[in-house]
């Protein structure tokens, strides 16, 4: 399994929530020649690529042919996350995903169903994940690849409790 800082592990599920997996804009407050040290080293890791800057995307740097290029996220960074997902592309499928039974993701799935939800720290406890990575696996793969409807609450004594607001198919 692929070790990742904590600046990473930010990077990549920041990424993997956003459509076509792009990187850029950060959202950590990196500045200088630590932007290029994390991401040359996601690079080199083979967590995030260069990639054509289309449709108004962030330019990371031109290539050698005057190219303006951008950052996405790779489908071995949404591995490294726990974070299922067949094809990665900037459109949604026209059918629906098939789900593997047993999977991390149809497991998440199965907690969310429940009438209680499930809260951050008891979906962390059972995948032992980080909070950041529980929140880009539901706002990127729940909700914006699989389509799903989750919804979350406050709730006395546990905090921030999510669940699916209809059942998943």
């Amino acid at each position: 399994m692929t070790q990742l800082s904590d600046t990473q592990a930010v990077i990549l599920s920041t990424a993997c929530a956003r459509e076509g997996g792009l990187v850029l804009p950060l959202t950590t407050s990196l500045t200088g020649g630590a932007v290029n040290a994390v991401l040359g080293s996601l690079i080199k890791k083979g967590l995030i690529e260069p990639t054509a800057a289309e449709g108004g995307a962030p330019i990371w740097q031109e290539g050698d042919d005057g190219t303006p290029l951008t950052l996405r996220a790779t489908p071995a960074a949404y591995a490294a996350l726990g974070i299922e997902t067949d094809v990665i592309a900037d459109v949604p499928p026209a059918t629906p995903r098939r789900r593997r039974d047993g999977s991390k993701q149809e497991m998440l799935i199965s907690m969310l169903k429940r009438p209680e939800g499930a809260s951050i720290e008891e979906i962390c406890s059972g995948f032992d994940w980080q909070p950041h990575t529980v929140r880009g696996a539901i706002a990127g793969t729940l909700k914006m690849k699989l389509g799903l409807a989750v919804i979350s609450e406050k709730v006395e004594g546990r905090g921030r409790v999510y669940r699916l607001d209809e059942p998943a198919e």
